[in-house]
């Protein structure tokens, strides 16, 4: 078993990117660019090969697009890749961001070790180089990722390491885009291990083995701490919800605490809770899934992992506030001990649930872990979970839901969604569809009817939360596979919530 995912090092560095020795030179072209130096001049170079592709319509620069051509020796490059950018008025961090995603992708699979990355030039506006740096450092990681931790022989002999360098020949640029590295390279790295985590099998990645990721990563990020309570002590905390769903299986829940305190003392400073769900496997339970697509169900702990990647960025970036990290685990399956249709369940708040279906799971684990939260005084809360297949049926794969209690809180989330290009969109879940979650002989139902299924879901997850600023991220339309995610590109998790989460604590911080 190769336990090593790719090794990233990402660096701004002064250079011309058309002299500097690389396997693969990317450069960022724009489709309504009447003038391009730096196209201009690797031209020359190359005797009117861009020109050619352009000209042929082989390359029309749309975002997304790429051509291949070769140096050979007239620069430094053994290989030019043109990236389009799109329109240059409509561009934006995000844009190069998917552009460094596509570059790092392509290096990866040419096997081209040392990649000079020239994307951020050219923008019709004055450019935010330190966000270009952070855009294209976090491109890097997403679009270098591989897992294949389980195969044992890669005749293909993939690229164990890629050098990213984000190369212009400004010392004063260069300074700002490597501002920009340094953060983005953070977040990249920790949204490549939320990856990691993730997309391990139920058999490896049980609750214990995952508090177990937890504690090391405390372990070894300064101002971060981690506490796991085991089944005894979630039984003595009365955390009902959490150990219903853990009772059918031999690998016993746990709820995983970390904790983040800058250094030095401040006594405005907020405290955000942060709450991931991480079911390790779903079949379902007795309320058992259909078998097929039934193996995608290890991705049902991307909640957690998320909270955990953000946790582990936030503490690297030495953040200027307080961070719980809350992620309740479980593993759903049936068996002579699990929760039942039928039960009545009496969470850590004190509220009883009418368990209707056992495969509406996530909520179940989450209301126990948001009165924690609420017990800790946080000033806000935020949970992100693979909640529900409504939101898929109601958003697609293209964005999460984004639902809550304060519309403060609400425009904070979406700012952080678009400057991170982790996209969501503002649901309801008001008190109409909390009618549809009450039961007749408990407090609460763990299930509505058919319609506005993810709606009803964050009204439930609502009553567990008190008067305290809260939004939920119903992030199943991030994580699905449901085609197998090779049309975009991403086998596995995305690791979609880590960039977004992180973002929002680096401005809550501010």
């Amino acid at each position: 078993m190769a336990k090593e995912i790719i090794s990233v090092t990402v660096k701004a560095q002064k250079a011309d990117p058309i002299t500097a020795k690389s396997d693969l030179l990317a450069v960022g072209v724009f489709s309504d660019a009447k003038r391009d130096r730096l196209c201009e001049a690797i031209d020359e170079r190359l005797g009117g090969a861009i020109a050619k592709v352009r000209r042929l319509g082989d390359f029309k620069a749309k975002a997304n697009t790429s051509a291949l051509l070769y140096g050979d020796g007239k620069i430094g490059a053994q290989r030019v890749l043109l990236v389009g950018l799109g329109e240059r008025k409509k561009a934006t961090n995000n844009t190069v961001r998917g552009a460094a995603v596509l570059a790092a992708s392509k290096a990866v699979e040419l096997r081209a070790g040392r990649a000079v990355l020239a994307l951020h030039n050219g923008f019709a506006r004055r450019p935010d180089a330190a966000g270009l740096g952070r855009a294209i450092a976090e491109g890097a990681h997403f679009g270098s990722y591989r897992y294949d931790e389980f195969v044992t022989k890669n005749e293909d002999g993939r690229l164990k390491e890629l050098i990213a360098i984000v190369a212009d020949a400004n010392a004063a640029k260069v300074a700002q885009l490597a501002k920009g590295v340094r953060v983005g390279s953070i977040i990249g790295r920790a949204q490549s291990f939320s990856r990691t985590i993730a997309n391990r099998p139920g058999n490896v990645m049980n609750p214990a083995a995952l508090a177990a990721s937890a504690k090391k990563v405390a372990r070894e990020t300064a101002q971060l701490s981690c506490t796991v309570f085991d089944e005894k002590q979630l039984k003595q905390k009365k955390m009902g919800g959490i150990l219903a769903v853990g009772s059918g299986s031999v690998n016993k829940p746990r709820l995983i605490v970390l904790k983040y305190a800058p250094v030095g003392k401040k006594a405005a400073r907020a405290t955000i809770g942060l709450v991931g769900k991480a079911i390790t496997f779903d079949s379902g339970g007795i309320s058992i899934k259909p078998a097929a697509g039934m193996q995608e169900m290890k991705l049902d702990m991307s909640g957690g992992a998320a909270v955990l990647g953000a946790l582990k960025a936030a503490a690297e970036l030495k953040l200027d506030l307080n961070v719980y990290g809350i992620i309740p685990s479980a593993e759903n399956l049936p068996s002579g001990t699990s929760y039942r249709p039928g039960d009545i369940v009496t969470t850590y708040s004190g509220k009883t649930v009418e368990v209707q279906n056992t495969d509406a799971e996530g909520r179940m684990l989450l209301c126990d872990a948001l009165h924690y939260a609420v017990e800790q005084k946080c000033d806000v809360i935020v949970d992100i979970a693979t909640l529900t297949g409504a939101c898929i049926v109601a958003l697609g794969k293209h964005k999460g839901g984004l639902m809550g209690n304060d519309a403060g809180l609400i425009k904070q989330l979406q700012a952080a969604a678009e400057a991170s290009g982790e996209k969501v969109w503002h649901m309801p879940s008001g008190e109409e569809y909390l009618e549809e979650m009450k039961s007749k002989i408990a407090d609460l139902k763990n299930i509505g009817n058919k319609w506005g299924g993810a709606c009803t879901a964050a009204a439930f997850l609502g009553q567990f939360v008190g008067d305290m600023k809260w939004a939920h991220i119903d992030m199943a339309p991030m994580e699905a596979m449901f085609e197998g995610g090779k049309k975009s590109g991403v086998v596995g998790s995305r690791g979609f919530g880590v960039r977004l989460l992180t973002t929002y604590l680096m401005n809550a911080a501010k």
